[in-house]
């Protein structure tokens, strides 16, 4: 794995091969970057990293110059593994903390623009997550949940539901928050 672009583009991420993760492939993850590279402006969101696993898309935001990033794991070595990288990286603005994400959601204490939701594949409850999230309140207003997921799933019918982009076997359904003075801003195209 490596970081695509920005600040630390070309470094390599070494995660230990004894977490249990599925990491995000380099060329899933270069396709949805390219995608919110036309949406958001990085260096003006809060970013949400929701079972973070190795921190690969934590990395990639913070590369890009997002204000902060709080990966959420519930894997206590995921969250030293994300910690300690950040630490060697100089990457000031990445946050991991140690937690059960529906946990987090039913408390809807931590807010951002952009949250990115990649949650183990046969996780019950997955058709689910769209929904818990934007109701939660932890997508700043008119901001974007990015959910990746296997085609077990479709999303297209929810209201939230913006657009569904593919890459192999992994699959992003995007969701737009509820818009409201002071959203997030995205471009035309």
């Amino acid at each position: 794995m490596r970081i695509i672009s920005g600040y630390y583009k070309g470094r390599k991420i070494n995660p230990p091969g004894n977490l249990p993760v599925r990491p995000t492939t380099d060329y899933a993850k270069e396709g949805i970057f390219n995608v919110l590279n036309n949406l958001i402006d990085f260096s003006e969101i809060t970013v949400l990293d929701l079972f973070a696993g190795t921190g690969n898309i934590s990395f990639e935001f913070a590369s890009r110059g997002a204000l902060s990033v709080l990966a959420v794991d519930i894997e206590r070595r995921c969250v030293d593994y994300i910690n300690q990288t950040a630490d060697k990286f100089g990457m000031e603005g990445i946050r991991a903390i140690r937690m059960n994400v529906l946990v987090l959601i039913k408390i809807g204490k931590e807010r951002a623009d952009v949250v990115f939701a990649d949650p183990p594949y046969e996780m019950e409850g997955n058709e689910k997550l769209p929904d818990l999230i934007i109701d939660s309140g932890m997508l700043n207003p008119g901001g974007l949940l990015i959910l990746e997921h296997s085609d077990k799933y479709e999303f297209s019918g929810n209201p939230s539901f913006y657009q569904l982009r593919e890459y192999g076997k992994v699959h992003f359904s995007i969701f737009r928050g509820a818009r409201d003075e002071g959203e997030v801003q995205y471009s035309s195209s």
